[in-house]
């Protein structure tokens, strides 16, 4: 986005809030960043093996701990995530707001070990896992935390001797992504899933074998306003802001999380935060 469409944008939002009454605001401030939205969404598909029925995937996105998002909120979300029994987690990205002024400690490596899931923890980079110097620090905790860095890498998650396929890129804003690196030596008739941060990637995915493409960043706008939509999504989250995005030329389907925390504006309205379950099922 450039400086003169930023500007609009960021005039809209004021105009937009200038304009909420004073309860309108302390919802969207102190309520709805709190109401975190379990999205059950079931993937159905003939490459599935049958030992998959019923596997539970966990997704969470976008915590930016440190920027009106605290610990105790996270320890909150652990046992929320740990509640769905998940089969298998995976993080999307952006798990501190900045990484250069966050004030890292044990209690956050503890928390991510209390993470529960018997086929395994992986995880991405998110743009704001590269911004302040943050790679080194972000990948260390998530390591200790028993989390698997997917960077350009795949890997079969097995159920009863029966492989699907996960894989995850490397940051699109600030990392190298390498989609064809990522997959190769993979077999192209397993189920595969892909972890992105960036969801308007799948334009480029598309061409791939890849079936399911999990994505953050976008925080499904933050604020929307009726009759309007979103205010603000940044780069690379223009064009696919939430949901379901299923594709013409290809198997695809594109999941856009809304995330957790907040970042720029501290605020949430009529956009929920959110963990996406999904149940995998093979299709008769």
């Amino acid at each position: 986005m450039n400086r003169r469409a930023f500007l609009k944008k960021l005039f809209g939002s004021f105009l937009a809030f200038a304009g909420l009454s004073g309860g309108t605001y302390y919802y969207a401030r102190d309520i709805e960043p709190s109401l975190l939205n379990v999205q059950q969404e079931t993937l159905v598909s003939g490459k599935l093996p049958k030992t998959f029925n019923g596997f539970k995937i966990v997704q969470f996105s976008d915590t930016h701990l440190g920027y009106h998002y605290s610990i105790d909120q996270f320890a909150e979300l652990v046992d929320t995530i740990n509640h769905q029994k998940p089969d298998l987690i995976l993080f999307t990205g952006d798990l501190v707001d900045r990484p250069d002024t966050y004030d890292w400690g044990d209690d956050l490596v503890i928390l991510l070990q209390k993470l529960k899931a018997a086929k395994g923890k992986y995880w991405i980079y998110g743009n704001h896992d590269h911004g302040g110097y943050g790679s080194d620090i972000v990948k260390k905790v998530m390591n200790q935390g028993g989390f698997t860095l997917l960077k350009n890498d795949s890997t079969e998650i097995i159920s009863r001797n029966k492989p699907i396929v996960l894989a995850g890129i490397d940051d699109v804003m600030l990392g190298k992504p390498d989609l064809e690196r990522t997959l190769a030596g993979t077999d192209q008739t397993l189920f595969t899933v892909l972890m992105a941060h960036e969801p308007d990637y799948a334009d480029n995915t598309v061409h791939f074998p890849v079936d399911v493409q999990l994505s953050g960043h976008s925080h499904g706008g933050q604020v929307r306003i009726p009759f309007f939509g979103h205010l603000y999504t940044p780069l690379y989250a223009r064009k696919y802001v939430d949901g379901k995005h299923n594709f013409e030329n290809g198997p695809l389907t594109l999941y856009v999380s809304r995330g957790i925390g907040t970042t720029r504006l501290p605020y949430r309205f009529l956009c929920k935060p959110e963990i996406q379950v999904y149940t995998l099922q093979q299709q008769n």
